[in-house]
């Protein structure tokens, strides 16, 4: 069976390491000539750390990846004022039978190209055509070097992100809608960050129209800081996109001292214009799928991006490793029915979660943060964290 993933990412790791453990040895293709994963930090959550204990992968974690001992801890922009905790550690463990990591997204990316021979990742190949019959589908790349290279398979995986080439041949165009926000990234030193930063602990500052978060990642020797906040007249939605420190401290003028000093430490951000889409009426088409945020890309404010593609992977690789070339079609709807309905889910549940998060101070604020204090989010995310992948495969013929 041949198998073409387009797309090095995560997602299209996974797949190829999934597949690989069934059987089937698929051939990453991936348009950079290294690899290497833009981004910083990652949640990987107890959905996702499962499935990488499938693959004997879970227990290298601890080598880079930070365990959370507390998430959600949210608190009042101004002074920091703790508003709620959710405790991790051994309670998510128990609850979800897998520890939640927080980890740089280039070592997670270096933990799955370890696992994956070499002669199953090709890199410099730019995808410029596709086109499938009855029999196979034929797919052609470019390198950098003006070289073509011309690929027939059984069955292709768009694994090419949220800008995917191969969606535009599977699905109709999804309209991105604008959230009016934007996102700065930045790294900075554990040395030059306030202690408070450096504990085990995914932190939520809440103020009126934007919010930051920021954990420890690469085994405490960085903090990840993400500041959401109005993009004003910025559009640009790429991960590579340069900001300015500068701006980031304006947005956060009058915030705690210690939001203002953890921005102030960081000697970079990237900055990205955030867009929301719809769920696609179809993943499929023939011997073409689609995977991770080529299917399902989704505004980040549940940290379930990686995550859902590894999901993905593992529906995936079942799907097709009780099938032969001639029945890759079927298998792949399959797929699709029993990974679309809860991908779209998440999809639309990560969507509207800032406006609570940015309400101005007032009644409102202070209800919300009053339901906070009562809440039990490691209760309240069963359903994301506690899914049942082996429970779907055999509900969905």
């Amino acid at each position: 069976m041949r198998i073409a993933i387009v797309g090095g990412g995560i997602g299209g790791l996974a797949a190829a390491l999934f597949l690989r453990q069934a059987g089937i040895e698929a051939t990453v293709y991936e348009q950079a000539g290294s690899l290497r994963e833009v981004g910083a930090g990652l949640v990987v959550a107890p959905n996702m750390v499962r499935p990488l204990a499938r693959l004997g992968l879970a227990e290298r974690l601890p080598a880079f990846a930070v365990r959370l001992e507390a998430a959600w801890e949210f608190r009042r922009w101004q002074d920091g004022r703790v508003l709620f905790v959710q405790p991790m550690g051994e309670a998510c463990a128990q609850r979800y039978g897998a520890h939640c990591y927080v980890a740089h997204r280039a070592d997670v990316l270096a933990l799955l190209q370890q696992a994956l021979p070499p002669r199953q990742l090709h890199l410099d190949r730019r995808l410029t055509a596709i086109a499938q019959d009855g029999r196979e589908a034929r797919l052609t790349f470019a390198s950098a070097d003006g070289s073509v290279h011309a690929v027939a398979v059984d069955a292709v995986i768009g694994a090419d992100g949220i800008h995917s080439a191969v969606r535009r041949l599977v699905a109709p165009t999804v309209e991105a809608r604008f959230s009016g926000l934007c996102a700065y990234r930045c790294l900075v030193p554990a040395d030059a960050a306030p202690a408070m930063a450096l504990r085990p602990v995914q932190t939520l500052w809440l103020g009126p129209h934007q919010h930051l978060v920021h954990y420890p990642i690469s085994g405490g020797r960085l903090v990840n800081l993400v500041a959401f906040a109005p993009a004003r007249d910025w559009r640009d939605e790429s991960w590579t996109a340069d900001g300015a420190i500068a701006d980031v401290l304006a947005e956060y003028a009058g915030w705690d001292e210690r939001v203002r000093r953890l921005i102030g430490s960081a000697t970079s951000t990237k900055r990205w214009a955030m867009f929301d889409r719809d769920p696609l009426a179809r993943w499929t088409d023939g011997r073409i799928t689609l995977l991770g945020d080529a299917a399902h890309a989704m505004l980040p404010f549940f940290a379930q991006g990686a995550a859902q593609a590894v999901e993905d992977a593992v529906v995936l690789a079942a799907c097709l490793a009780e099938a032969s070339a001639q029945t890759l079609p079927a298998a792949l709807a399959r797929y699709e029915a029993i990974r679309r309905p809860r991908a779209s889910e998440v999809q639309l549940m990560s969507r509207g979660r800032e406006i609570g998060n940015h309400l101005p101070d007032g009644a409102e604020q202070e209800a919300r943060d009053a339901a906070l204090a009562g809440g039990d989010p490691l209760a309240q995310s069963a359903w994301l964290y506690g899914h049942d992948l082996d429970a779907d495969l055999a509900r969905v013929p």
